[in-house]
């Protein structure tokens, strides 16, 4: 039974970077219709960034991070404008092929920037609690902490700001939302930016409990894709739900099969909800 805790706790570390990934998806998906394919580059290129202030910089990591944040808020209004913008209107396939070309684009300035060995962002979190029998890094236990207040933060900015009720009007009825005085110009720019944000929590998060290296970014967005699905598209409470569920499955099944076998979990989950449930567990029909 304490084995099964230990993963638990595990897969709850892990979940929880999946539901900051899948949040960032969810709403440019919900606002634009987009799959934002690129979206795992763009965290791993925030938690490369991290790794490149701290140990080249010499700055602390709650600084760094902080930074790292700025650039990715910066990052996604770009993105939104110099690539999305443009096919807004557009053929979805064009959309498409664009988000395809900027992961291509991300990786290869991820690359070029921060070149091709795994790293790990370094922190001073080495203690070890220990709980009933089960062990808890600290560092695990304030990447939950973390994950669980960007969370909190998200659910208030959407369910209770000016902006985020602008942001769930748009995705509901775009015409009737400008009828209503909302500035459907504006509001691409804040969810990319605060997806983008999003993403670079869920980057420094891998990068310290894991490793950053070229190629995890598209993994990384396949899984959030897989929390999307399980959950529901454009469902916030579905992500979280999905992201966990996810994450603790795949810890289970590493810990008690095979970690070879843990990847898998992401597409069997994808292909089993497709088939018996496919607007996910809190998702409309």
């Amino acid at each position: 039974m304490v084995e099964v805790f230990q993963q638990i706790i595990n897969g709850i570390a892990i979940g929880g970077v999946y539901v900051l990934i899948a949040l960032g998806l969810t709403t440019v998906f919900g606002i634009l219709g987009i799959a934002h394919f690129a979206h795992g580059s763009v965290s791993m290129f925030g938690g490369y960034l991290t790794f490149f202030f701290v140990t080249s910089w010499g700055i602390p990591l709650l600084l760094a991070i902080l930074i790292a944040l700025l650039v990715g808020l910066v990052l996604g209004v770009l993105i939104e404008l110099l690539a999305y913008r443009p096919v807004r209107d557009a053929n979805h396939i064009n959309a498409f092929i664009v988000a395809l070309g900027l992961t291509m684009m991300v990786e290869g300035i991820n690359l070029e920037l921060f070149g091709h060995e795994q790293v790990v962002i370094p922190t001073d979190f080495s203690r070890v609690f220990n709980i009933g029998g089960v062990t808890i890094p600290e560092l695990r236990l304030y990447v939950i902490l973390a994950a669980a207040l960007l969370i909190a933060a998200m659910t208030v900015f959407v369910e209770k700001t000016k902006t985020g009720q602008a942001i769930r009007a748009v995705a509901e009825n775009r015409d009737a939302a400008i009828l209503m005085g909302v500035n459907v110009k504006t509001i691409p720019l804040v969810v990319f930016a605060i997806s983008t944000a999003l993403g670079v929590c869920a980057g420094v998060m891998v990068g310290s409990l894991f490793a950053i290296a070229p190629g995890i970014g598209e993994g990384l967005v396949v899984k959030g894709f897989a929390v999307l699905i399980l959950g529901g598209l454009g469902s916030i409470p579905g992500a979280v739900v999905g992201g966990l569920v996810l994450g603790i499955t795949e810890a289970l099944a590493a810990g008690f099969i095979s970690s070879a076998y843990k990847d898998v979990i992401a597409f069997v989950v994808m292909i089993s909800v497709l088939l018996f449930r496919p607007q996910g567990l809190m998702g409309k029909a």
